[in-house]
């Protein structure tokens, strides 16, 4: 097992000359599969991507939505956790809006406890899902992601050394220091991020518009701290990587008919990739699906280079978690090789 680290030691083992890359992943099914089967999937690409050098492994949150089996994050975490040795495994992320902070410290402490030095914990602010599923998850309806700060500071105090006078304590979970990263799609996130000294993740994946102003403004407002004496940025973005740019375009249909199938409020199984998507979208529907998507790297692993060196420039990420939705397992398998052996060059790192 992994020695016990300090959070601000646990990032900075992950700061290396090369470009840090790591894994986001929904356990997408395809039509008519088993959620059994998409995780054992899920469970094949963790110990590949390991084998390969990725940073780490983080599982995303989604409830309610047909075709991602997502829904109970922390035992995904614990069973990749368990089938992995040295990845680390995470969220990607937790809705703290959606919970209660105690449960949350409780959950990843015992995690950290299981599997010490390899848990992440990402926070969103998102109070997601629409009327009848919030209602579902028990949570106040008229949430607005405005208390994210307040839920935060919550959820440090349980994960942090006990206070005296502390009533309620986290158990497992109390002075774990469960590494802490926050998520978003917009400038909150950034800023507090920043005032906090923690590491930010964007998801540039669906929500590219605001990248470089969050960025920005993320570096602009950071302050040292204990976790972090300079700004770690992580950007999740989409990347398909095969023989040539053609072959990974046709890919990229994949992703390109959830996205769509998203935006119709329809299932967003993973579907297979088609010749071109002309004929199955309206203008204004690609116009949507395209703006979601105009931050995807796709290509050869000269495209995926050089999209790459554009990247991180232009924002100076310090990772890049990478997001990968084809159809075929094996494809998708073998574009998180040619990922890596991209990233392994010299020159790609800012």
């Amino acid at each position: 097992m992994l020695p016990h680290r300090s959070p601000r030691l646990r990032y900075l083992i992950n700061m290396t000359n090369g470009l840090a890359i790591s894994v986001l992943d929904l356990v997408g099914m395809h039509t008519g599969e088993s959620a059994g089967s998409a995780i054992a999937r899920s469970v094949d690409l963790a110990q590949h991507v390991e084998r390969l050098g990725y940073t780490r492994f983080w599982l995303a949150e989604h409830h309610s939505i047909k075709g991602l089996a997502c829904s109970a994050t922390a035992v995904l975490i614990g069973h990749v956790a368990a089938a992995t040795k040295t990845i680390r495994v995470g969220s990607g992320g937790v809705m703290l809006p959606k919970h209660a902070p105690l449960i949350v410290a409780e959950q990843f402490g015992t995690l950290e406890a299981m599997f010490p030095g390899r848990i992440d914990l990402g926070l969103g602010r998102a109070p997601g899902g629409d009327f009848q599923t919030m209602r579902a998850l028990r949570r106040d309806l008229q949430q607005t992601g405005d208390e994210f700060p307040e839920l935060l500071e919550e959820l440090r105090s349980y994960l942090g050394p006990a206070k005296p006078g502390q009533a309620v304590k986290a158990i497992p979970g109390q002075g774990s220091n469960v590494p802490i990263t926050l998520l978003g799609s917009s400038g909150f996130s950034a800023q507090l991020a920043g005032m906090l000294g923690l590491p930010f993740a964007f998801a540039a994946h669906f929500a590219p518009e605001y990248l470089y102003a969050a960025s920005r403004l993320y570096r602009e407002r950071f302050r040292p701290s204990d976790v972090l004496q300079r700004p770690y940025m992580m950007v999740a973005v989409q990347v398909i990587a095969a023989e040539t740019d053609a072959a990974a375009r046709r890919l990229f249909t994949t992703p390109q008919q959830r996205f769509l199938r998203l935006i119709r409020n329809q299932p967003v199984e993973l579907l297979p990739p088609v010749d071109s998507m002309e004929g199955l979208w309206q203008d204004f529907e690609r116009a949507a699906v395209e703006s979601k998507l105009s931050a995807a790297i796709v290509g050869s692993n000269a495209t995926v280079r050089a999209g790459l060196e554009k990247l991180v420039s232009e924002t100076a990420a310090d990772e890049v978690i990478v997001v990968t939705d084809t159809y075929d397992h094996a494809d998708r398998l073998r574009s998180y090789e040619r990922v890596a052996a991209v990233a392994k060059q010299p020159g790609i790192a800012a």
